[in-house]
């Protein structure tokens, strides 16, 4: 007989290597929040928390232009961070990593409008089609009229 599924939280309290992804996980999304309200302005919009290993804080920058200007702000960044949140902090280290992004490129919006020609030709291809699909395409062409 197959176990039932176990619930995700409740595998996240037991003993084991998941539990402790999930502290990590938690602890880097504190610190990213953390520092960019630190460093706030554009610079914080380049940059994430990557990794917090062995007292060394890890950040990822989208260019070597704004890893040139975080590591201006680096003396001061550890020094408040050590102050506030992380005593055990030794090092700030700033790695370039493009591909970053691309990971914080907002999705753009597809357009929901209708155009009057699409509507037309939509409106004719209901024409020659009938059923259930050329009421709706019926339907469909009526909106670009609906959206003016």
């Amino acid at each position: 007989m197959k176990k039932p599924p176990q619930d995700l939280s409740q595998l996240l309290h037991q003993s084991g290597k998941l539990p402790d992804l999930a502290e990590k996980a938690e602890l880097l999304l504190y610190l990213d929040q953390h520092v960019k309200q630190m460093i706030a302005g554009p610079v914080a919009e380049q940059l994430k928390v990557a990794n917090f290993r062995q007292g060394v804080l890890v950040v990822e920058t989208t260019s070597a232009a704004w890893a040139a200007r975080i590591n201006f702000q680096k003396p001061k960044l550890l020094a408040q961070l050590q102050a506030e949140t992380l005593p055990i902090l030794t090092a700030i280290e700033v790695k370039v990593n493009p591909r970053l992004a691309m990971y914080d490129a907002k999705p753009k919006q597809g357009h929901k409008e209708l155009s009057p020609a699409a509507a037309e030709h939509i409106a004719a291809l209901a024409e020659n089609i009938g059923g259930s699909l050329g009421e709706k395409l019926k339907r469909l062409a009526s909106l670009a009229s609906r959206n003016k």
